[in-house]
């Protein structure tokens, strides 16, 4: 007997509904790979039936653009990028706690990025993807207090902090990358109450 999309939803292992398939699709594409993720390996994930994902997505775009947006979110929110732009002693630890318990979340958005070399379609979302991280270190930086031009400086400590999550990922010691962030924290520390038109970081 084929379970019906609300009694599948009961047995999935990351919990119930839209975010579960979320959650499952992350998971997929941070081990397989964007073409390894399908219906058929999202619901095996999930632990569910596949017209449950169908019955919530409609499409494999879909769902890979719903489980881009969801991904940052949950970044955002673990990291407290915002909350932790604006503290003098929380970036680094927040950022380490964030790769620490949530590594599939950087990895499925890393798969993302380097799929929209080969998929232009992915392009828009990957950019919305980059603009949210922007946009909430921006939002951080500018309650601290630092000046001048507020979110280019968020986009250029934002590709300090991407390189260094990247690094971490790929096995650099994590004692040395805690030490970059740290760094790179001192820097924001630097930029406050720095006037606007001040020239460098």
């Amino acid at each position: 007997m084929v379970s019906s999309p609300s009694r599948a939803a009961a047995s999935s292992r990351y919990g119930t509904g839209r975010e579960a398939l979320l959650r499952a699709a992350v998971h997929v594409v941070a081990h397989k790979g964007l073409r390894g993720m399908t219906y058929r390996a999202v619901a095996e994930e999930a632990g569910v039936n596949n017209s449950l994902v169908a019955h919530h997505f409609g499409s494999r775009d879909a769902l890979i653009a719903a489980a881009l947006g969801w991904a940052s979110e949950q970044s955002i929110a673990a990291s407290r990028l915002q909350e932790a732009a604006q503290q003098e002693d929380t970036l680094t630890e927040a950022l380490m706690a964030l790769l620490l318990a949530e590594p599939e979340l950087q990895v499925f958005q890393y798969e993302m990025i380097l799929e929209a070399r080969r998929r232009p379609e992915l392009a828009g979302p990957v950019s919305e993807l980059y603009e949210r991280y922007v946009s909430a270190l921006a939002e951080g930086l500018e309650a601290f207090g630092v000046g001048g031009s507020v979110r280019v400086v968020a986009r250029a400590l934002f590709a300090a902090l991407d390189g260094l999550v990247l690094q971490f990922l790929a096995g650099v010691d994590r004692e040395e990358i805690a030490a970059a962030l740290e760094e790179v924290h001192q820097v924001i520390i630097l930029r406050r109450d720095r006037p606007a038109g001040s020239a460098g970081l």
